[in-house]
């Protein structure tokens, strides 16, 4: 399993509650989309998972910013995943940047609006927030294993209800 998670926007801990922390805490691989805020909320994750790749955001402290780079590519669950806060240009934006790394999936933040976008040859998703939603539902997301060779993924709420599914089949 693979969890994503962006836009934490806290000063103490991960805020990470109900089944949004049982994943953090049982995925092979996390994902963050940065804006963890402080470097106390990225250690937070941290403590959770030894498996955290993340990058940084535009709300992130110096300290933050110097532990993660602002772009980086994940390989897990047979797919190729890449990971940034956000991208100027929009969804064309996002699309370019993961075709430009080879990607299957594009994992942003920065609205904290939960989002699949499907393109002709790569799916943008942004897990939301799980902990400051800002007008938006609380979310974030999980991809399993799926029939043939992809993941199936569901965008949930902390508390596990789903709000939108779907697929991702490496290209």
């Amino acid at each position: 399993m693979i969890a994503i998670f962006s836009d934490t926007h806290s000063r103490q801990g991960h805020k990470l509650e109900g089944e949004a922390l049982t994943a953090a805490r049982e995925a092979d691989t996390v994902v963050h989309a940065g804006d963890f805020t402080s470097e106390a909320v990225l250690e937070a994750f941290q403590a959770e998972t030894d498996r955290l790749f993340a990058v940084h955001g535009n709300a992130d402290s110096a300290a933050v910013r110097e532990r993660l780079p602002t772009a980086r590519v994940v390989e897990a669950g047979g797919v190729r995943i890449a990971v940034t806060h956000r991208q100027d240009g929009g969804e064309t934006g996002l699309a370019m940047f993961g075709r430009s790394r080879g990607a299957d999936l594009v994992v942003f933040g920065h609205s904290h609006r939960p989002t699949v976008v499907e393109t002709a040859d790569v799916t943008l998703l942004n897990p939301g927030s799980h902990a400051d939603p800002r007008g938006n539902r609380p979310g974030f997301a999980v991809l399993e294993d799926g029939d043939d060779d992809g993941l199936e993924g569901t965008i949930r709420q902390p508390d596990g209800t789903p709000i939108e599914s779907f697929e991702i089949r490496p290209v």
